[in-house]
């Protein structure tokens, strides 16, 4: 029997572009369930672990919801309160609208993209989940550096406000073709729009809520190296579908900024690791040294991995890693830094790595690389021209480090009103007979059951020697200041 039912559109349709698109968004969100998960759940002493996965779990749940009723409409469809920038309609958030519905198999579309772009070859659900994983990572990000004192309830209420007030507007004013988009700025994958604003967030929320307890930040080891590196490689191959996804299309660019992710990632780890060996303390390699090189590099060739030669995502990783590395143990001692209890580094990992990618992008990007070849009638060719290419003209360098101000301080500043708020109504803080216990104290649970007794069902007891802190292993020595924040 013949069936005239087509599964999908016979225009404006790829199926190689839509399997990628919806295959990218996978490897994307398991960078967070269980990438990050797993890899933050390590890295906690082990009374940590169970809150730790837990919020990561919560929180990407509570974004999909929101990203559904409301949130991706308001970072991806047409603009709230309409502005002109370079003669073209603009904004800074869009229209809060549900996304379920009828609409969900029409052809995907961005409205203030559509006049200088390709339309798109797959349909609004494929760009609907592309875009959540992405928005769902970034406050699991910047759990890194709250982890160890938190309230969960309050979690659960922050999550949804920040990915609403926060997330949205820094989305839809690089990527949306809001203002810094019509203004010329470029985030290729996240490197302002995820990473510098997750390492902005966190550091205030940091700051809000307060420390951990003394001894926790004197014996701050990771529970289980294993789990780290387990993490740390699912967030390094996820990474493929993070940047490869962005350009929309299954193509060139697509290849070449998966090649890009990767050269300057190892070219990042090995720098750390260089660093680590003739100019840190120990003089010693870690296995957390090489974590925190390599998501720097992921970091830093996240706003360029499309504009950029292989030549200049080594550039860009080798000097990325530098800087980070003399920020982690030179600031860290410093200033505002010494004040603020980053519990992961964060601020350090994503915050200043992707500053520095996103600027990066003003000196190195390559105008022979090209994301859209273009090939019809409202559509040429589109690149992004560096400083080393003939640029005469400072405006991308201009454009980069304005957008970078933007979401530096519409991200501290909406955290900070955020976590006050909701400070009104829940404790932001956990209180310091939850912060002695951890797990068991919050959740009944603890990660590692041969850590404790049970002297009838569901009530838990921990074994006394638990309380003492976590052991360093002989083979290695790991400083508080040296554990890592990860993406």
């Amino acid at each position: 029997m013949q069936l005239d039912y087509i599964p999908y559109p016979t225009t404006g349709y790829s199926s190689g572009d839509a399997a990628w698109q919806l295959t990218a968004a996978t490897l994307v969100g398991l960078m967070s369930l269980p990438g990050l998960a797993v890899l933050y759940g390590g890295l906690v002493q082990k009374k940590w672990a169970v809150n730790t996965m837990l919020m990561a779990f919560s929180a990407f749940s509570l974004v999909l919801v929101v990203w559904a009723l409301w949130a991706f409409n308001m970072g991806f469809g047409s603009p709230w309160i309409k502005t002109t920038v370079s003669g073209g309609a603009s904004g800074f958030v869009g229209v809060p609208r549900v996304s379920l519905g009828a609409g969900q198999e029409a052809q995907a579309n961005i409205p203030l993209l559509s006049s200088f772009m390709p339309s798109f070859n797959f349909s609004e659900s494929a760009l609907f989940y592309f875009q959540f994983v992405f928005a769902a990572i970034t406050p699991l990000l910047w759990l890194g550096s709250v982890i160890g004192r938190m309230s969960f309830k309050a979690w659960l209420i922050v999550v949804p406000l920040w990915t609403t007030l926060v997330y949205t507007v820094d989305a839809f004013m690089l990527w949306g073709g809001g203002f810094w988009a019509g203004m010329g700025a470029v985030d290729y994958s996240g490197g302002y729009v995820i990473h510098l604003s997750a390492g902005t967030a966190g550091f205030v929320a940091a700051a809000v809520i307060g420390p951990r307890l003394k001894k926790d930040r004197e014996h701050g080891a990771p529970n289980n190296l294993l789990l780290c590196a387990v993490g740390a490689g699912i967030l390094w191959l996820g990474w493929n579908g993070f940047n490869g996804g962005d350009p929309y299309f299954a193509g060139a660019d697509a290849a070449l900024a998966v090649v890009n992710t990767n050269i300057a990632t190892a070219v990042a780890l090995l720098t750390w690791l260089l660093m680590d060996m003739f100019f840190s303390p120990s003089k010693k390699p870690t296995l957390l040294g090489a974590i925190n090189g390599m998501i720097v590099g992921l970091v830093t060739i996240t706003p360029s991995a499309g504009y950029l030669n292989g030549l200049g995502a080594i550039c860009v990783g080798a000097i990325t890693s530098v800087v980070v590395w003399f920020a982690w143990y030179k600031l860290s001692n410093k200033w505002i830094f010494a004040k603020v209890d980053d519990t992961l580094g964060v601020v350090y990992t994503h915050g200043i790595a992707g500053l520095c990618g996103g600027l990066l992008v003003g000196i190195f990007a390559d105008p022979n690389v090209i994301v859209y070849l273009g090939g019809d009638s409202k559509t040429s060719p589109v690149s992004v021209t560096g400083l080393l290419y003939g640029s005469h003209s400072f405006h991308q360098l201009e454009v980069q480090a304005g957008s970078a101000l933007t979401v530096i301080a519409w991200t501290a500043l909406m955290t900070f009103l955020i976590l006050k708020v909701v400070g009104l109504f829940v404790k932001l803080r956990l209180t310091d007979e939850q912060l002695e216990t951890g797990d068991l104290a919050i959740h009944d649970e603890v990660v590692y059951p041969s850590d404790s007794l049970s002297t009838s069902v569901g009530e838990p007891v921990l074994v006394a020697a638990s309380a003492a802190p976590t052991p360093v292993p002989d083979t290695e020595t790991v400083e508080a200041s040296e554990v890592p924040a990860a993406d």
